[in-house]
């Protein structure tokens, strides 16, 4: 096979911008880089000094698409600190808002980013023109996880009223009601969408992963629970610094993680559709089993199909708490300030995601760290290129090139939260 270069500047239908470069010589790949070029964001230094209960509203600035993850990492670890427990109907509060963020972001990467890959359209308005119905009903379900987080955040994109102790208004129980009907409809149309997407054609590939994801002993995870993976780890979210390492490489201003002395891992709907799948709704497992996609899934082709089944999780959890839904006498709990570090992790869209705060006696933020899922994911996609262009070198160079796209899409990655950055490129001698 004589030496090549394929090269695509620039990568569509992902969060953010960046590039890939990959290079074949002698019909071996040789060299595989995402390359993550964009400035560093500095989120963890603008922190710094800054009073406490500004953290969940900064910290929802870094991303437009999974800010809810952002604010619940930041107020558990804080609450951590503090010792603050939140529990009863505002903690079944909290979950309601990450189902709409889990709504919303996975109807937007399932419909909008990813299936145009398995249904051979360049983007989502070619793939309307034959599929207007999904579409249609995919760009409502949306809305609907959207408004979610609106009736309970206060707005849709970077909302403002999660605070640390719970919530600066708590919404009437006439204000979530209202949404039921829909969300109804929006269960139906996940189970249809999950019986769709089944059956795609999904390339054969598979590796030896380690699944990352929380675990809680009573429930899916959303906010809470213990880090597990398939290959024996089991810790407290206190130990994780213990566990994992973030570590710079030349071609990229966003971190890559690791595990310590292991390496790459896997985060994301289907490390927790793997090591949860016990914890799923009675809907949401029955039609998963239907159509016969069960653990241990590990051909990362079928992210997609985790998210679906995770949407009719998340509609289903949110009737089932709306059903139950008190409004509160007091929409946050008291606590004291007191010095301390406090750690946090919860599950994004996209995978676990890890906060680290000191404070001081004040309730002056001393130092941060965020890890966000695709940092944590970023390693474990380049070792899914090396591998995925090896095994199909043969095929015809656009062709290689869009399932290049197509593999990284499998992880939805959010490069806005990890930097802001990203090209593809391939090159063969």
């Amino acid at each position: 096979m004589k030496d090549k270069l394929i090269k695509v500047d620039y990568l569509a239908r992902v969060e953010g911008e960046g590039a890939l470069y990959i290079k074949v010589k002698s019909g071996y790949v040789v060299d595989v880089k995402l390359k993550i070029f964009e400035p560093p964001r500095f989120f963890e230094a603008f922190l710094r000094g800054r009073n406490f209960m500004e953290v969940p509203d900064i910290t929802a600035r870094i991303c437009g698409i999974c800010p809810i993850a952002y604010q619940m990492s930041s107020v558990h670890a804080i609450e951590n600190a503090f010792d603050v427990k939140v529990d009863g109907i505002l903690r079944e509060l909290r979950r309601l808002i990450y189902c709409g963020e889990w709504i919303e972001s996975h109807a937007l990467h399932i419909f909008m980013l990813h299936l145009p890959d398995f249904l051979g359209y360049d983007d989502v308005i070619q793939m309307a023109k034959d599929y207007p119905e999904i579409v249609q009903k995919a760009l409502r379900l949306k809305k609907i996880g959207n408004e979610i987080v609106r009736i309970i955040g206060g707005r849709e994109v970077h909302p403002v009223n999660v605070r640390v102790g719970g919530f600066y208004r708590a919404p009437s129980k006439k204000e979530i009601k209202q949404i039921e009907d829909d969300l109804k409809w929006a269960r139906d149309f996940s189970i249809e969408a999950v019986k769709f997407l089944a059956g795609l054609e999904f390339p054969e590939f598979e590796q030896d992963y380690e699944f990352v994801a929380l675990r809680h002993p009573n429930e899916y995870p959303f906010n809470e629970g213990r880090i597990v993976s398939n290959k024996g780890i089991d810790i407290a979210v206190s130990e994780y610094d213990n566990h994992f390492v973030e570590e710079h490489v030349p071609h990229s201003n966003a971190l890559h993680s690791r595990i310590v002395n292991r390496g790459a891992y896997f985060v994301g709907p289907l490390a927790r559709f793997n090591l949860n799948f016990d914890k799923l709704s009675d809907i949401a497992k029955k039609v998963s089993l239907e159509v016969g996609f069960k653990p241990f899934c590990r051909n990362p082709f079928k992210s997609i199909l985790a998210r679906a089944v995770e949407t009719v999780y998340a509609c289903d959890e949110a009737l089932r708490i709306i059903s139950i839904y008190e409004e509160p006498s007091k929409p946050y709990v008291d606590f004291t300030i007191k010095p301390g570090v406090g750690y946090g992790c919860t599950e994004a869209p996209r995978g676990i995601l890890y906060h680290r705060y000191k404070i001081d006696e004040k309730g002056l933020i001393l130092d941060a760290k965020i890890v966000p899922p695709t940092s944590q994911n970023l390693k474990m996609i380049e070792s899914d290129l090396w591998k995925f262009s090896a095994t199909y070198l043969n095929l015809p160079e656009d062709e290689l090139t869009w399932k290049c796209e197509q593999a990284i899409r499998n992880y939805d990655p959010c490069i806005s939260c990890a930097t802001h950055f990203l090209k593809v490129h391939i090159e063969r001698e």
